[in-house]
């Protein structure tokens, strides 16, 4: 530290030098140490890597890609992954003898069947000096089913147990959306068959455990039911071994997002008096339900709706199309659960009646804070409807409006060219039932209705994971200025 000021006073200073030593081997100068030969020498006459594996056999499951961990231990890793390279360093032995200073993949081609790491360790040698030296570890990789791909592959209907997810309602839009949902948090990556059915969706497991785990994620991702009972396969007498199979039966609730809803007049009363005639906004584990002229809000979870359940009066499918003609604020703008609402009288006449009538309905909404005068709207008709729910006859004398909004539509979205995707489950489609010609062509318009409400709703697409059409993961997805360029143009 001190030198250079030393040096620039012009004092002198006696450079300190180290001193050499020739090798015992080959007479080369060397820097002296404890055993006074150089490092050339010392690995000709040190192998520090003797009587450790150079070669070793690992089995590989090609149909779910893992390594067998003896004895009976199967472990998922990729190629030159972290995973990969600490199964490598584990079937190692005599390992313990040196010291692992470093170690890497060398690359190799994929179909070779061959794993290469290139080892760097560390031992003491002679009288204290220490030697490094690096070696490579060749693994030949052997494919070999494992246990559970080998008794799919005998009997594809070897399966332990079954989820068979069910909801009873006339469209699939909710099974569109939990499978967003699985594939985001890869809930089924333990099923060995995912099959399709014509009013849900049946999940097999090679085992009980995983297929437990399994309703328990359905159980946070929406309000459900189960049961579950098992069936006796086979029994041995002597070892008292039991092999039974077990089905899981989840029923989702019948109540879907932007249904109309008449709550019985007991739950109704349990709730202050709400309603009885409300929306439900939103449904993840726990249903919320809004009143469409006060905005109140209730939650409902699970155990409490299937104490008293109930059904909807009104789905989607059967939403009219209103145009909005005149519209005048009765409250500020409120924050409900993260959404803003506002509530508005309106003048809307169904555009069906166009050049056939001048039928116009005022109404109130909760909608003030998206529509404006020519605006579209998709709405309920109680003016011309007619239901035979039970719940909805025992109010007598209840004042109906001729019209209940639910959510703006927006004309220019329909036709646009969508930037992104969604990926799907692998499913089997179970011909067995019979689907025609006419459920496919249902269930292709469900599905553009579903992509269709990801636009339009933030809220809705915040839990999926959307993909270019070049399988990138988008993470931030903003279409708010997006809508707000429709709107401005349907405002011309």
């Amino acid at each position: 530290m001190f030198m250079p000021i030393l040096e620039e006073a012009g004092m002198f200073i006696a450079h300190q030098t180290i001193g050499t030593v020739l090798c015992c081997k080959c007479g080369i100068q060397m820097t002296p140490n404890a055993a006074n030969m150089c490092v050339k020498c010392l690995s000709s006459e040190f192998d520090i890597t003797e009587g450790l594996q150079k070669l070793l056999i690992v089995i590989h499951c090609p149909v779910c890609d893992t390594y067998l961990q003896p004895p009976r231990t199967w472990i998922k890793a990729q190629l030159e992954s972290a995973e990969l390279l600490r199964f490598c360093l584990k079937r190692l032995k005599n390992s313990n003898e040196v010291k692992t200073v470093d170690a890497k993949f060398i690359w190799t081609e994929p179909h070779s069947k061959r794993i290469k790491v290139k080892m760097i360790v560390r031992k003491e040698v002679l009288n204290g000096v220490v030697l490094q030296q690096a070696y490579i570890v060749e693994y030949v990789v052997q494919d070999h089913l494992c246990e559970s791909c080998t008794r799919f592959h005998a009997n594809p209907d070897q399966w332990v147990a079954k989820v068979q997810l069910r909801q009873h309602v006339s469209h699939r839009r909710t099974f569109f959306y939990i499978e967003q949902l699985i594939l985001k948090h890869d809930a089924a990556s333990q099923a060995i068959r995912i099959k399709q059915t014509y009013h849900g969706i049946d999940f097999f497991f090679a085992n009980r455990s995983h297929c437990v785990k399994f309703v328990s994620f359905l159980g946070e991702a929406a309000p459900i039911k189960s049961r579950h009972n098992k069936q006796l396969v086979s029994h041995d007498t002597k070892s008292n071994n039991y092999n039974c199979k077990y089905t899981f039966s989840v029923e989702i609730c019948p109540i879907c997002r932007e249904d109309l809803i008449c709550l019985p007049v007991k739950v109704a009363i349990s709730l202050g008096n709400l309603g009885p005639l409300v929306i439900c906004t939103k449904i993840t584990n726990a249903i919320t339900l809004m009143d469409p002229f006060t905005l109140r809000v209730c939650f409902f979870d699970a155990d409490q709706y299937w104490r008293a359940p109930f059904k909807s009066l009104f789905s989607s499918k059967e939403s009219v199309e209103y145009i909005v003609l005149d519209v005048e604020p009765v409250s500020f703008e409120i924050n409900v659960v993260g959404s803003k609402y506002v509530l508005a009288d309106m003048q809307v006449a169904r555009v069906s009646d166009f050049g056939k009538n001048d039928t116009m309905f005022s109404i109130r909404t909760h909608l003030g804070h998206l529509l404006q005068p020519g605006d579209y709207a998709l709405g309920y008709d109680l003016y011309n409807a007619y239901s035979s729910d039970t719940e909805f006859e025992k109010y007598k004398g209840l004042d109906l409006p001729y019209a209940i909004l639910i959510k703006k539509s927006y004309k220019v979205m329909q036709g646009r060219r969508r930037a992104w995707k969604l990926k799907s489950l692998n499913m089997e489609v179970d011909c067995s039932t019979g689907q025609s010609r006419g459920n496919e062509e249902k269930r292709d318009t469900e599905y553009e209705e579903f992509l269709r409400d990801l636009e339009e709703n933030p809220d809705l697409r915040f839990n999926l994971s959307l993909y270019h059409d070049k399988e990138e993961l988008l993470d931030d997805l903003d279409l708010s200025n997006e809508d707000e360029e429709d709107t401005n143009a349907m405002r011309e």
